[in-house]
């Protein structure tokens, strides 16, 4: 026991705390987090992946693949009007070519064979389209067939390093001087 000026004995407290941030008490053990319960269509989302052959997504994306094959081969992205206004936001609020613009020409080229035209309008994409590809039959028939082909490590790295080059890329396409006024479409 202490004995302060008026003379009541007194016990010693806690210390003092220290100056700086005070941490938050620990969440108490015998109360678990709420769990709630998910919403219908989150539910109808599960129980659809739960029953789903393994088949369903290969198939599903290999679907969206030939529609964009399909939707570009009936509109023909190279038969537009000279006075058309861009269907592109940037270009048309702008007049500067987005990171895509071209993608569509280049994919139609593509599929027609004409790989120097599809680089002329979209380069990194006519870079990077056999790389997903390679990724999308490498998955599927592991998926599918069980094959065990290599498959390709698309670390953060490598992905950031990709982006990069795109944005470097989207800014030297909008150079209006030689030599990067050529990749302007």
């Amino acid at each position: 026991m202490t004995r302060v000026d008026d003379g009541r004995a007194v016990e010693p407290g806690p210390p003092a705390p220290a100056a700086g941030p005070v941490a938050p008490p620990p969440y108490p053990a015998d109360q678990p987090y709420p769990v709630h319960e998910p919403d219908r269509f989150t539910r109808f989302v599960n129980r659809l992946y739960a029953r789903a052959p393994r088949w369903a997504a290969p198939v599903a994306v290999l679907g969206c693949m030939a529609a964009a094959v399909g939707y570009t081969v009936f509109t023909d992205p190279t038969r537009s009007a000279p006075d058309a206004a861009p269907t592109c936001l940037l270009k048309l609020t702008t007049g500067l070519d987005c990171p895509g613009c071209g993608g569509t020409r280049a994919f139609w080229y593509v599929l027609h064979g004409d790989l120097p035209a599809a680089a002329r309008h979209h380069l990194l994409f006519v870079f990077a389209l056999p790389f997903l590809l390679y990724i999308y039959l490498a998955w599927a028939g592991q998926v599918l067939f069980g094959w065990r082909l290599p498959q390709l490590r698309v670390t953060p790295t490598v992905l950031g390093v990709f982006l990069a080059g795109w944005m470097v890329f989207s800014v030297l396409r909008n150079l209006p001087w030689a030599p990067f006024d050529g990749l302007y479409v």
